[in-house]
């Protein structure tokens, strides 16, 4: 279980990080943007730390309190989560 746990979290934080890029880029060129609650939703499913990593990295979505406020709690409570389910397994 803690092996396919960690892929899936690689995974989803990965994917979280490149559409934080992508996002970005888009919105320096003025071209159509990933939606916020496409980005919600894979922060949420697991990929906070990788939307933390973009905001700071290329920051991104510094100026929204929603972000700036809750990709940081959700990342604690994902942490929380996975010492959760590692520590029962």
């Amino acid at each position: 279980m803690g092996v396919i746990l960690i892929w899936y979290l690689v995974a989803v934080n990965v994917v979280a990080l490149i559409q934080m890029q992508q996002d970005k880029s888009r919105a320096v060129k003025e071209e159509w943007r990933i939606s916020e609650k496409q980005l919600w939703i894979v922060t949420l499913i697991g990929g906070s730390l990788g939307t933390y990593l973009g905001m700071k990295w290329f920051r991104h979505k510094t100026k929204h309190t929603a972000f700036v406020i809750g990709v940081p709690c959700t990342l604690i409570a994902h942490c929380i989560i996975v010492v959760f389910v590692t520590m029962r397994s």
